[in-house]
């Protein structure tokens, strides 16, 4: 099964509601969608959304990664051969995790296709569904409370609340509002984007701890690069600590992992520059006894997708934050993953199961 062209496509989505974290706003999901194709007459999609602030790719460096780089690498290889393929995909290249993870994406899709099987299957089939969580986007504490109270109507029993920006003692209030509106059979787990100091990291869960608030997890409290930091809220808090933007490759989560300096790990293909890396990292943490969740950036269902296959078939991975497509004004992806709500299931169909991708000018890239 030779490669034999990889196409690239630039699309845009509006939001419903802009998404708005610690780091930055997004009110237009941009992204950049990739088709390998392949003899025998098998294609596969990946995707990669620029997230300057979290990955450092744009949809520039994203294209000329892919066509000047990766491409020229990968036209003509067998990809039955895929082990030294996906090692030389990581080393021809440093840096451009979201570049990499799209083309790793369609590789996989491809080989899944290849061998008659959803890409779940494919990689380990341990479970068929799973159930997402919803994001609030840090606001006022009066809008956050009311976002919060709407998602849960909606079905969803799991709220991702964004925090770390402005004084701590905000984020203690939008918490405390958003627990005081939904009750307390909701899970909540925040998420502070890096945006705390440690020492401030430490307060404000221990008063949260002491009010009762009852915080399933807090993701990536400090600094990505504070691996100190990060240690010294995990050894002080009750609540565990989960790496996020700390961990892009299996090097950094086998040093978190070795320090004990965070409790869990979320991997994210778009950090881990796909498939390939995020199936390391999730042994490593299943060797240490450590679980993960599975997230995502601001992408459609092709990534989403990918993510959705890759989590579904490792046991590691118990927590799953795939709300990104319905935050989305519009669909441009056909088949793939399926929402009823929380819950999530795959199409039928081998590999990621997506059959139409409609880019901005209303063209369609069938398979």
């Amino acid at each position: 099964m030779k490669i034999e062209r990889i196409e690239t496509f630039k699309a845009a989505v509006p939001l419903i509601k802009p998404f708005k974290t610690a780091l930055r706003t997004v009110v237009t999901a941009e992204t950049v969608l990739v088709k390998i194709t392949c003899s025998e007459g098998i294609t596969g999609w990946g995707e990669a959304p620029p997230t300057h602030v979290i990955t450092g790719d744009s949809t520039s460096s994203i294209e000329g990664a892919i066509h000047h780089v990766l491409k020229p690498f990968l036209i003509g290889k067998d990809l039955v051969n895929y082990e030294g393929i996906f090692q030389g995909i990581q080393t021809v290249l440093a840096g451009n995790s979201s570049a990499k993870a799209a083309v790793d994406i369609a590789l996989y899709d491809c080989l899944a296709k290849y061998s008659k099987l959803p890409l779940y299957q494919y990689l380990g089939g341990y479970r068929q569904e799973l159930e997402t969580d919803f994001t609030v986007s840090v606001n006022d504490v009066q809008e956050m409370g009311e976002d919060a109270v709407s998602y849960v109507q909606k079905g969803f029993n799991v709220l991702k609340i964004k925090v770390g920006l402005g004084d701590s003692s905000l984020d203690l209030a939008r918490v405390k509002e958003i627990r005081s509106r939904v009750g307390q059979d909701i899970k909540i787990r925040l998420d502070a984007n890096q945006g705390w100091k440690p020492k401030e990291a430490v307060k404000v869960i221990q008063k949260m701890e002491d009010m009762g608030l009852d915080i399933e997890l807090v993701e990536q409290p400090v600094k990505a690069h504070d691996i100190e930091g990060l240690k010294q809220v995990t050894d002080a808090v009750e609540t565990p600590i989960m790496a996020d933007e700390s961990v892009f490759t299996p090097k950094q989560a086998f040093d978190v992992l070795k320090t004990r300096s965070a409790d869990m790990i979320n991997i994210k293909l778009m950090k881990a520059g796909g498939i390939y890396q995020a199936s390391m990292i999730s042994r490593f943490a299943e060797v240490c006894g450590v679980e993960c969740m599975a997230g995502s950036m601001i992408e459609t269902k092709v990534g989403i997708s990918a993510a959705a296959h890759f989590a579904a078939a490792k046991k590691n991975i118990t927590r799953f934050d795939f709300d990104a497509p319905l935050m989305l004004a519009k669909e441009i992806v056909e088949g793939g993953v399926k929402y009823d709500g929380r819950h999530m299931t795959f199409s039928k169909g081998n590999g990621l199961g997506i059959t139409d991708v409609w880019i901005n000018d209303g063209e369609a890239l069938s398979i």
